[in-house]
């Protein structure tokens, strides 16, 4: 079972999509990048920290508080919010940086996009 984590865009997320339906729809029905799995469990949900885009503290932060609880990440999710705002929306993130900075300091697999839809 994949237990993953989505980081969605702060700023655009409710204008794309309320309450994030979509991402829970597509892991319901495998849709997108969540067909890579044969199971999932959705461990934690979060933004991204808000623009200048502040993702790696905010998933450092996770990490600790999921630790606390006994819970473990084995991948995270940006969101296709997180896309949008990447491809239309001066979003400050750069994904190929963040992938990065994310695997080499947190050690947890990042993939770009949820669903498709």
């Amino acid at each position: 079972m994949a237990r993953i984590a989505i980081i969605y865009c702060k700023r655009i997320k409710d204008h794309s999509c309320i309450a994030c339906a979509k991402c829970y729809k597509g892991i319901t029905e495998k849709n997108a990048e969540f067909g890579r799995y044969d199971s999932i469990e959705l461990v934690a949900m979060t933004d991204c920290g808000d623009c200048p885009g502040l993702v790696v503290p905010r998933v450092k932060l996770l990490t600790e508080v999921l630790a606390n609880l006994d819970r473990k990440i084995d991948v995270i999710h940006l969101g296709t919010c997180m896309r949008a705002a990447m491809d239309t929306a001066q979003c400050p993130i750069d994904f190929d940086d963040l992938k990065v900075l994310v695997e080499n300091n947190l050690h947890i697999p990042v993939v770009l996009g949820t669903h498709a839809y």
